[in-house]
This record gives structure tokens, C-alpha cells and sequence, in this order.
């Protein structure tokens, strides 16, 4: 009889173990010839050489399937010991799974179409309106990558600018400081990686999430690097952004060019990279529209109420500076029947 002992490093065990134990219960028995006791994330395993090598490597991919998936239920036990694909591992066009074992997939066209432009290129402009789900899809894919080993590390990154208020000095450490701009990339995480996995990958640097001006200087290697809100960058931080990147990486740059809150003497960076880098290979661009917005239905009418007003008002202006000014409206005044009084 030997001991051996088995480290689940990857795998939430309250997740892993199942409620009240169930799973552990369980796979404890399948194996009625071994003694298993587990506490924390440590497995400790007493019984036969040969029953243990087939229990370790079940508990590997038992393991495994619970990292990629966040749920593990007593059928994918059952079907993983047997050999066979779980109901998960049949499902198709799944980018990631959520915290609470719910499929992540693109829900429009264009969010398809940024799935196979980030398999087929390095770097990739996602450019749409508000709730189109650009950010939110790049961040999956991100950590779709990682869970695969893909990568190393996610790096979240967003010019930390105001969007019309002042929010003026700000207590607290520079954490403190930087983190009400970065919250809805803490938010898409937060749904796609239980916390306190979330909390230690961050704590090790796997996962960083930092405003732009931290980008300079730096090389990113084996990464997955997104920029959101890249409309309210400058031609200067949009091309030192873009600059960083290293081998095995790739970018996403996310933006909405009806929200830029740059001064209005400054011309956005990602307008002008657009502009510029279209028909570079290597990368992609895919403009997202109203048709892929998921959230709240009153959020496309909003997006559609707005344009509306930005084409009436445009057709106004061009109005304005096109019509001929007509003779009445001067007054000619005769300088010469001005007196000295």
C-alpha cells in the first residue's frame, strides 16, 4: 500500500468538491478500493499502485474540465471515468464558460466575425456602439486562451479619462485612484472566473489590469492585451500602446467613436489608427452596429434615437455653409457721409 498526495492548483475545490461534498463523495465511491481524504485543495490517496495511477489521472481531467467549464456535475464525473466527452465538451461555438457553468458564446454576427478575426490575425479593432458586447466577448476570449495555456497572462488596459465630469482629487493609493476607470473590466472577469481564483491570478500578475500610461516601456510577451475605450486615446498613447507588443501575443483595441471625451482640440487615436493602418496584414477590423447590442432592448433605441439627432444635425450645418448669402444682408455704409460729429 503507498500514500500519495495530489494538489489541485488550478480548480476552486468548493466548486471541485460539489455542494455538501457530493463530488467528492462520489469519486470516493467509484474507487471503493481506495482510501481518499480531502481537505483544502490537497487530495490524499492511500490504497493500490495500479488503482492509484488510474485515479490520479482521472482526477486530472476531472480537474481540467472543471477549470474550463466552472461547474462539475455527477454526469461529467461519470462520463470522464468512463472515458467519454461531457454534455460541455459536445456543446459548439462556446468562447468560455461563466462562474456559474453558463455557455459565453458571440450572440450577433459581427461578435462571430471577431471570434474567427482573432483566430486568423495578431492584432484586431473592434469598433461599435455601446452594448454591442465588443469588450465583453475580447475579454473571453482572453480568458478562453489562458485556460487553454494558450498564454501566460491577460493584460486589461484603459486611458484613464473622464467622461465629461472632473472627478478631481481622489483618496486612497494609486490602486485606489485608477480603479473606478478599469471596474467594468474587474466586472467581465468577475463573471467568468470565480473570485478567489480571480483574486490570486491577479495577485501573481497572471491577470493585469492597468490604465494606459503604464503600458510605456513595456514588451508583452505571451499575452492576450486588450485596450478598451481606445477612442478616447491620443495619436501618441494609441501608437505607444500598439508598440508593445512581443512575441506570442496578441491585441485587442475596443472602441466606440460616438463617445469620445478627449478635449475637443485633440483628435482621437484610434480615428486616425484606423485610418491609417487599414490593409496592414496582420490585422483585422470589425465594426460592430445597433443589430449587435445585448443589452437592454432601450439601449438600441437610445443608439438609434441619437444617430438620428447626429444626422439631423449634420444636415443642418451642411445647410448653413452651403447657402449663398444674399446681397440684403450687408449694409453698405458711405464712409464719406460720416461727419466729425
Amino acid at each position: 500500500m503507498i500514500e500519495k498526495h495530489i494538489v489541485l492548483e488550478d480548480v476552486d475545490p468548493v466548486v471541485f468538491y460539489g455542494v455538501n461534498n457530493t463530488n467528492i463523495q462520489m469519486i470516493k465511491a467509484l474507487y471503493p478500493k481506495l482510501r481518499i481524504v480531502a481537505r483544502g485543495n490537497i487530495i490524499k490517496v492511500m490504497g493500490d499502485e495500479e488503482e492509484m495511477c488510474a485515479f490520479e489521472e482521472n482526477i486530472m481531467a476531472i480537474e481540467q474540465h472543471c477549470v474550463k467549464y466552472n461547474s462539475l456535475k455527477e454526469e461529467d464525473i461519470l462520463a470522464i471515468i468512463k472515458g467519454k466527452k461531457t454534455p460541455k465538451e459536445s456543446a459548439e461555438g462556446v468562447i468560455v464558460y461563466s462562474v456559474n457553468g453558463k455557455p459565453i458564446t458571440a450572440r450577433s454576427e459581427n461578435q462571430q466575425k471577431l471570434v474567427k478575426a482573432y483566430e486568423n490575425n495578431d492584432m484586431i479593432f473592434a469598433i461599435g456602439p455601446a452594448g454591442s458586447g465588443k469588450t465583453y466577448t475580447s475579454i473571453a476570449l482572453a480568458v478562453r486562451a489562458l485556460k487553454n495555456k494558450e498564454i501566460r497572462k491577460i493584460i486589461l488596459s484603459r486611458p484613464a479619462v473622464e467622461a465629461g465630469e472632473k472627478l478631481g482629487f481622489l483618496p486612497g493609493d494609486m490602486k485606489d485612484k485608477i480603479d473606478p476607470y478599469l471596474q467594468p473590466l474587474y466586472d467581465a472577469l468577475q463573471d467568468m472566473i470565480p473570485t478567489m481564483k480571480l483574486q490570486e491570478m491577479m495577485e501573481q500578475n497572471v491577470i493585469q489590469i492597468a490604465p494606459l500610461a503604464f503600458m510605456r516601456g513595456r514588451t508583452l510577451n505571451d499575452a492576450v492585451v486588450i485596450l478598451d475605450e481606445a477612442q478616447n486615446t491620443t495619436t501618441a498613447q494609441i501608437k505607444m500602446f500598439l508598440t508593445r507588443m512581443g512575441m506570442n501575443t496578441k491585441m485587442i483595441v475596443t472602441g466606440d467613436m460616438t463617445q469620445i471625451d478627449l478635449p475637443s482640440s485633440q483628435r482621437s487615436g484610434l480615428v486616425e489608427a484606423t485610418s491609417i493602418l487599414k490593409g496592414v496584414e496582420g490585422i483585422a477590423f470589425i465594426e460592430m452596429n445597433k443589430k449587435d447590442i445585448v443589452r437592454h432592448k432601450l439601449v438600441t433605441r437610445i443608439v438609434e434615437a441619437y444617430e438620428k439627432h447626429d444626422k439631423k444635425a449634420a444636415a443642418a450645418c451642411k445647410r448653413n455653409t452651403t447657402k449663398p448669402v444674399s446681397e440684403e444682408s450687408f449694409v453698405i455704409t458711405d464712409l464719406t457721409s460720416l461727419g466729425d460729429n
